[in-house]
């Protein structure tokens, strides 16, 4: 597999760049961003993944959270993979909701027709597309960590829960912390994994702590002003969860930050700097 560049610009000595590759994974053509910081001419570098939320394509988080400068200076690339597969015959929601099909992937790997055939986030997020960066960037795959925000940050969350010798850290934005107790992941995961619940428990970062899975520490930042914080995202569920298990996490309240770009433009110095002392050690 290669990677074809699709766009690409020079960004603070780096590179920020799109490119596309063909999926065996999902099946389709994926495409996704990639900052590389000026430190990788001389050698591969870390790596932090970011996890976009519903409806975002790669291209929200590159142009809208104004990572790349700090990016740059720590020496850290950043990868943002798309949220969906997309292309002539992959299936979306009849009623054209943004928070199911296109889009709305869930980084899992469906189960139900029609959604199976594409929809397999998990298998590419954890096999396939760390295996082409590794083979294609110049990226040192020993030093990954990984957040995202809503969806994204359940996907991030999960994946790292469920790799802890991948990762060297997580965190997230407003994650949904539990889809088998909201809206949202309830309608997600009924679609792609069917109605039986026990399937489910992969899916959702709460269920994993408490089935044992752990990682060194959690960083989430929830701002209260969000309109989707006690029907969707319930991060008292995370709270309680690690609380009960022992699991590290740190999170952090933001006064009056609602779930935008904005809110996310905020606080992602603070994120960098906290993958960046992880994977920097």
């Amino acid at each position: 597999m290669t990677l074809e560049i699709v766009s690409q610009a020079k960004c603070f000595g780096g590179t920020q760049a799109t490119y596309q590759h063909a999926s065996t994974a999902t099946g389709t053509a994926m495409r996704l961003a990639v900052f590389t910081p000026p430190q990788a001419a001389h050698g591969p570098v870390p790596v932090l993944w970011f996890l976009s939320g519903l409806t975002c394509t790669e291209e929200n988080f590159t142009v809208k959270a104004g990572a790349q400068r700090l990016a740059a200076e720590l020496g850290v690339m950043l990868v943002a993979p798309d949220t969906s597969p997309r292309g002539e015959g992959v299936p979306d929601d009849a009623d054209k909701a943004y928070d199911f099909g296109l889009g709305a992937g869930f980084y899992v790997d469906a189960t139900e027709a029609p959604w199976a055939q594409h929809y397999r986030m998990r298998t590419y997020l954890e096999q396939e597309l760390p295996a082409l960066i590794s083979s294609t960037l110049p990226a040192d795959m020993t030093r990954q960590g990984i957040t995202g925000h809503s969806m994204g940050g359940h996907g991030a969350l999960t994946i790292a829960l469920r790799s802890p010798a991948r990762f060297r850290s997580v965190s997230a934005f407003a994650p949904i912390v539990s889809p088998m107790n909201c809206p949202w992941g309830e309608k997600a995961l009924t679609g792609y994994l069917g109605p039986d619940r026990t399937a489910w428990r992969a899916y959702d970062a709460c269920a994993l702590i408490e089935d044992g899975a752990r990682v060194p520490d959690i960083l989430v930042d929830q701002g209260s002003a969000d309109s989707f914080l006690t029907t969707q995202l319930k991060p008292e569920l995370l709270e309680a969860a690690c609380a009960t298990a022992g699991q590290p996490l740190t999170l952090r309240r933001q006064d009056g930050y609602d779930h935008s770009y904005f809110f996310i433009a905020s606080f992602i110095a603070d994120h960098l700097a906290w993958h960046a002392e992880r994977l920097l050690r």
